[in-house]
């Protein structure tokens, strides 16, 4: 019997071992998309306690204590942090099979040096344990990045930000990680929510401009991504509440805003015809400045109403979304095409159904623009686990060149996070291993290491085109 997350740990076979070892392990993490907020990270922010390192603002925990039962006080409410922790290790135990207990015991050995094991029983001494530690220098957030071999950090970031922390960082010497900041316009594009009208107003003091038209818009947007790109930025993000792909002409699009601007009700045919109209243009410019443009769909938000107007959103209320929305992909991929406006594309999907449907999409538009230029986004969110990684990578092998993907992100507001990189590698080394082991790929290191090196590390560096040394 294998010892309990020992060295070895997910890699059976003397391949994926020494893959692992003399490759993954040994080049730097670069976390494209994440959810860190850089004001922490300038400030250098230090944490009292395990449970707010931990447990603050990670749904994914929040999820498994409900599902054991535990009063919502010692969770998002008002309980002490020490009666939280006690509650989350009690969870833990239960845990079995699931990413978090993973990904928590990697935690506790890779920054508190604690091998053994976390339940309801073992609490009060990991409490302890973890507490001095946080105490040291080495645990303020700056210092837990650079421990983590972590060489860059994209940020996510609204147009209307000012990135007084990304300019602050940048010009911090005594910093050499570099935070970038990634541009999320889903609050200039969803016309459909209350408090678009506001949110126009800050993105047009923003802008200095006024904005009364589809074109100021646009023009406000074109503004603010030049002030981005100036500030570093070389990828935006973007969350869909559904695919969309319904062209309407220029003047449809303008009375669409107008009856925004007016504050009539629009219909989620209008809705979509704006949306599709947004992105079309957005796209156009990224592609002009060299940006990668992601995608991250199949989301259902906020299914719980009583619990969402007690919290709010991103507590842990979300779910799949069991639709699938090819052809709408496809076609704006298309339209986009057409006109020589296609940016690198990375496209997530949070239903795992859809992982054949993207790999046979991407294939529909790769050319010499860019190495793997439109790209399978990793197993997101209810996908990182090892079932959802071995899944989507298969897939991707079985359809495209796994050699060019771009691997894996954090997509995490933890600093604690970056463990799930060596996670990730885990898997990757082991299923490599295997097909080498079973003859299905040569054991050829020189070529083994630049596809391991490259998925870890290399071609994520290259795809951005972010300035770091190749590994």
């Amino acid at each position: 019997m294998k010892q309990f997350m020992d060295k070895d740990f997910l890699l059976s076979t003397p391949t994926a071992q020494e893959l692992y070892h003399d490759f993954a392990a040994k080049v730097p993490v670069l976390d494209y998309h994440c959810h860190i907020n850089p004001q922490e990270i300038a400030e250098d922010r230090k944490f009292e306690n395990i449970t707010q390192v931990w447990l603050g603002g990670d749904h994914y925990k929040w999820r498994q204590m409900r599902s054991n039962g535990v009063e919502e006080r010692y969770i998002t409410g008002d309980a002490p942090d020490r009666e939280k922790f006690q509650k989350w290790a009690e969870t833990l135990e239960k845990a079995i099979g699931n990413p978090l207990f993973h990904w928590s015991h990697l935690e506790l050995q890779r920054y508190f040096g604690y091998t053994g094991v976390l339940n309801g029983d073992t609490a009060e001494e990991v409490w302890n344990l973890c507490n001095a530690k946080l105490q040291e220098a080495s645990m303020s957030a700056r210092n837990l990045i650079l421990q983590s071999n972590v060489t860059l950090i994209c940020t996510t970031d609204d147009p209307a930000d000012d990135l007084k922390w990304h300019k602050m960082l940048a010009e911090d010497e005594s910093f050499p990680v570099q935070v970038l900041p990634a541009w999320r316009p889903d609050k200039a594009m969803n016309l459909e929510k209350p408090d678009y009208g506001q949110y126009l107003e800050t993105l047009a003091e923003a802008a200095n401009m006024d904005i009364q038209s589809f074109e100021d818009l646009k023009a406000a947007l074109k503004s603010r991504m030049a002030f981005f790109n100036e500030m570093g930025c070389r990828a935006s993000d973007h969350g869909l509440e559904y695919v969309m792909y319904v062209p309407a002409s220029d003047e449809e699009v303008e009375a669409v805003f107008q009856k925004r601007l007016n504050e009539e009700t629009v219909t989620r045919e209008e809705e979509l015809k704006f949306k599709t109209a947004f992105m079309l243009f957005v796209a156009g410019e990224y592609a002009k400045m060299g940006w990668a443009m992601q995608l991250h769909y199949g989301c259902k938000r906020d299914n719980n109403t009583d619990m969402f107007e007690k919290l709010g959103p991103d507590t842990g209320y979300d779910c799949i979304n069991n639709y699938a929305p090819s052809g709408q992909i496809a076609d704006y991929l298309n339209a986009l095409n057409a006109e020589g406006n296609l940016p690198k594309t990375v496209i997530y999907s949070l239903n795992p159904n859809d992982d054949e449907a993207i790999g046979t999409i991407i294939g529909c538009f790769q050319n010499s623009d860019a190495v793997g230029k439109i790209q399978q986004g990793s197993a997101w969110w209810f996908n990182d686990h090892k079932t959802g990684m071995t899944k989507q990578m298969t897939s991707l092998a079985n359809l495209g060149l796994l050699g060019n993907f771009i691997g894996m992100l954090t997509d995490s507001r933890s600093f604690l996070s970056y463990p799930r990189h060596e996670y990730f590698r885990r898997i990757l080394c082991e299923m490599i291993g295997n097909w080498v082991e079973n003859g299905e790929y040569p054991k050829d290191m020189k070529m083994l290491e630049r596809i391991v090196k490259g998925i870890s590390y290399n071609n994520a560096v290259r795809y951005f085109g972010f300035e770091l040394e190749m590994k």
